[in-house]
């Protein structure tokens, strides 16, 4: 018979042996009492272990690797509030070394001796909102200037957007204009970008880097339409899935400052930049582009203060700063290298397995590859199943629909991450390979017990007709009439 004496001092107890191991772990109220650090420990591991494994997770752009010596450069710093210049005034040194790193990196104009504007971020979606208000507040002072209305701003974007820039135009109270994918083209259109531009137009923005499939858009085409009709709407560029790929990929490529129309970069220092999450960064052309009623003096003057926050950890930052020293540009360059030949081998071996490819290959856009079946095998299943699938032998996998007047397009995606080795990329491509095999079978097993099923069916409305007109029918249901 089980005890119900519950063990008043646990000193000593193993955790199983404890009485927190038999008491579901707390979820709606502080609980009173203590509990041992170990044990503490222990039962919040044991919740954990069901979340999925973040190497095997290629839905997520989010870097799963550093080096030892980076993680132990990051937990030194778990105290520090990167926003205290005062107190820890070499960590908002580094900071600051990081943005002028990052902006030269995008060929921002600079003053020789001068810093460059930007600031970090928890990652590229407070980049964005703070990009954001500084367009639409740049627009707002040209308006005024002119004695004009201010009340209707607008800003255009693809309609495969990402959620974080639908957050900021309602929460701001900006009109969306999107140009819309369609079934064979997922990027913006140029012409169709710049023809819906109009005087309430505060900017539009362009993807170094698009979310479904890795393409990048052509920036460079729509900055010189918007030149050559003397249109003044400036470009903003969401980089953060790009902007430390491209420079080393594809460095010809001009989507930066290079191009006369770019006033803000956002980029993720969590992705490509080979961070842990989260840090993002917001750099801007100069300082004529950000808004001074948006930089707030903090009782002290080297404490200016354009974020949405005021208190943040420095580890981020520090890991973004030790990966630009210990790699630089040709630790990068390798590292981005490798990952898009594994994209470009992913993407041959899916090819080859009867899967349309959806992304571009040889540097042409982010190392991922989005794929679809090929409709004229006529399946069953679909993407959807096929994540499925994966998700039992632990990969995370996603399965999409196209954005919005395209979602009849069902597609897969899967990131190339600098963990993403070829040895892994061979296990996932053996993987996707049997999980297809599995669902052809039950295809195949389905369609036949449908056939069983309609002959059957039909069997018995034979039985019950011949029963009506006076004919036995028991032998009507004999197995060698339904073959």
């Amino acid at each position: 018979m089980i005890s119900d004496q519950l063990v008043e001092d646990d000193n000593g107890e193993s955790v199983n042996g404890s009485h927190f191991a038999v008491e579901p772990l707390p979820g709606s109220m502080i609980p009173e009492g203590k509990m041992p650090k170990e044990i503490a420990y222990r039962m919040i591991e044991d919740h954990l272990s069901l979340d999925g494994n973040p190497t095997l997770n290629l839905a997520s752009f989010v870097s799963t690797y550093m080096e030892e010596e980076a993680e132990k450069l990051m937990i030194e710093a778990l105290a520090k509030n990167s926003f205290d210049n005062e107190a820890y005034p070499q960590t908002a040194d580094i900071q600051k070394r990081c943005v002028n790193m990052i902006a030269k990196l995008y060929h921002a104009p600079s003053d020789e001796g001068s810093d460059a504007t930007g600031t970090s971020t928890v990652g590229s979606s407070e980049a964005i909102i703070l990009s954001t208000l500084a367009m639409k507040r740049r627009w707002i002072n040209k308006r005024k200037a002119q004695g004009k209305d201010y009340s209707r701003p607008n800003m255009i974007m693809n309609a495969a957007v990402q959620v974080c820039w639908k957050k900021a135009m309602r929460s701001f109270d900006i009109e969306e204009k999107y140009v819309y994918c369609t079934a064979d083209r997922y990027v913006i259109d140029p012409k169709e970008a710049v023809d819906l531009a109009n005087e309430n137009t505060i900017a539009k923005f362009f993807y170094s880097g698009t979310t479904y499939t890795g393409h990048y858009e052509d920036t460079k085409a729509i900055n010189d339409m918007l030149a050559a009709r003397n249109i003044d709407v400036p470009i903003h560029v969401d980089a953060a899935s790009g902007g430390f790929v491209a420079p080393f990929i594809v460095p010809g490529l001009e989507w930066d400052f290079r191009l006369e129309k770019v006033m803000s970069i956002n980029v993720s220092g969590h992705k490509y930049g080979l961070v842990y999450p989260g840090v993002g960064w917001a750099v801007w052309r100069g300082p004529e582009y950000l808004p001074q009623e948006l930089v707030f003096d903090i009782n002290h003057p080297e404490q200016a203060n354009f974020t949405l926050n005021s208190s943040r950890g420095a580890s981020q930052i520090l890991g973004q700063y030790y990966q630009f020293i210990r790699l630089g540009k040709s630790g990068y360059r390798a590292v981005m290298n490798n990952i898009t030949k594994i994209a470009d081998y992913l993407s041959s071996a899916l090819k080859t397995l009867g899967f349309i490819i959806l992304s571009e290959n040889n540097g042409k856009g982010l190392p991922l590859v989005a794929f679809r079946f090929d409709p004229k095998h006529k399946h069953n299943f679909d993407e959807f199943a096929l994540a499925h699938e994966l998700r039992t032998r632990g990969w995370i996998v996603p399965a999409y629909t196209m954005a919005a007047n395209a979602t009849k397009l069902k597609l897969v995606r899967i990131v190339c991450r600098n963990d993403f080795s070829r040895s892994r990329c061979d296990s996932l491509i053996a993987d996707v390979k049997a999980a297809v095999e599995r669902l052809e079978k039950m295809e195949r097993v389905t369609i036949q017990a449908c056939a069983r099923c309609e002959a059957l069916g039909l069997a018995l409305r034979i039985s019950n007709e011949e029963t009506r007109d006076g004919v036995g029918g028991s032998e009507m249901l004999s197995p060698d009439r339904l073959v």
